[in-house]
């Protein structure tokens, strides 16, 4: 009997080991879950056994349960490196079945997909537009590889200040060639529908009325609008055009682009002092532009960021959580699969209910604590010493009783 019992306890201790040896083992690998070997009585009492007499017979493996504790975040240069700040599993697809992962190493395959080192494809919900996404069900999330389309520029925002006191040109015939035909001038790029730029020019000519500014407008050197008026309160605030738009004549571009109609906005602008001013000037087009890069922020919208300073919305990381997360079937490679221990998966979007936060540039590393399993180590080496120990002296005991003459 005591063989079988010290048996066991080798058969324990020799578990223990082999999982503190898989712990120590992965002390490196990114998202990985220690483990924990927990243990069971064995106690054989029959219907018409005295219990308080029984001895018991030894100890089993019940179980080995993984411990779902954060990791420490690593922070890289990469932006599709990915950490979950809280609780839940990154979505993978493998040719459509699911898996989640708390790995967040992340790439880009020949097709644009996004990817891990297995080929796994991350999922995501898919962008509707004006900052909506689809949650009905997660796609593959795919890096868009074209250009970013051209915006042709609709409306020009000049915010500038005319001097009170400026006197009226000396040429009274106005010459975008001969300063003394205007008092001031001032320039802002525009695009057209192929996003080829062109030069909008401005110029400010006082009029004799009080607080009355003649404007003319050329694009790429090309009147498109005559004579128009700036007239201001005598507080010094726009009076005309109401509501500080002028609207301007089309412009024919020699790209073979659509005509331009621009509308000028001079809502902001005022005359005070003696000092010419542009405080502000900007425009609501843009040319193509080239991907640069990707970013992902705190919610798991990831963007393509492009050259001409627009950027995109390729879509919403899907999260999944599971009411019992040590209930799902571990497949290697750190990924897992839903079981019926672990309940059907609860997708979601992070930072909302008991989803966690994303970082973008950073990694989880693993949890395990290696101080503490080589202490776990050296406990189960003692086990298995002591257990080893005790079928010696049971063969030490059973000899004697042998050799009893």
């Amino acid at each position: 009997m005591p063989f079988a019992i010290a048996l066991s306890g080798l058969n324990a201790a020799s578990a223990d080991l082999g999982v503190t040896a898989n712990n120590v083992a992965n002390v490196n690998t990114t998202g990985f879950k220690m483990s924990r070997a927990q243990f069971a009585e064995v106690f054989a009492v029959g219907t018409q056994s005295v219990s308080s007499s029984a001895s018991g017979s030894g100890v089993r493996l019940s179980g080995i349960s993984q411990q779902f504790t954060q990791g420490n975040i690593d922070f890289t240069d990469n932006a599709l490196d990915l950490a979950i700040a809280g609780e839940g599993f990154f979505v993978l697809s493998d040719n459509g079945t699911r898996l989640y992962s708390r790995a967040g190493a992340f790439g880009v395959d020949n097709q644009g997909n996004v990817v891990n080192t297995q080929g796994h494809r991350l999922q995501a919900y898919p962008s509707a537009g004006n900052g909506l996404f689809n949650t009905g069900t997660p796609q593959d999330l795919q890096l868009t590889t074209g250009a970013s389309p051209p915006q042709e520029t609709s409306r020009a925002t000049l915010g500038l200040n005319l001097p009170a006191n400026a006197p009226v040109p000396v040429n009274p015939t106005f010459d975008p060639l001969d300063p003394s035909s205007f008092n001031h001038t001032t320039s802002v790029t525009v695009y057209d529908s192929l996003g080829a730029a062109h030069t909008e020019t401005t110029y400010f000519v006082k009029d004799a009325a009080a607080n009355t500014w003649n404007t003319q407008v050329e694009i790429d050197g090309t009147a498109v609008a005559g004579t128009t008026q700036l007239v201001f309160n005598n507080d010094g605030s726009l009076q005309l055009p109401v509501g500080g738009l002028m609207a301007l004549g089309a412009y024919t571009p020699t790209t073979g682009a659509a005509n331009i109609s621009l509308t000028l906005d001079f809502a902001t602008a005022t005359q005070f002092g003696n000092a010419f001013g542009v405080n502000s000037l900007s425009q609501d087009g843009f040319t193509t532009g080239r991907l640069t890069g990707v970013s992902v922020d705190g919610e798991g919208v990831v963007f393509a960021r492009f050259t001409n300073g627009q950027s995109t919305e390729l879509g919403k990381l899907a999260l999944a959580n599971f009411v019992n997360t040590q209930g799902l079937q571990q497949l290697g490679d750190t990924n897992w699969g839903e079981s019926f221990g672990s309940g059907d998966a609860l997708l979601g979007e992070a930072g909302t209910a008991s989803f966690g936060d994303i970082q973008s540039g950073a990694l989880e590393a693993s949890n395990v604590d290696l101080t503490a399993q080589l202490v776990q180590m050296i406990t189960a080496q003692r086990n298995f010493q002591a257990n080893a120990q005790m079928i010696s002296t049971a063969d030490t005991v059973t000899q004697t009783v042998i050799n009893i003459r």
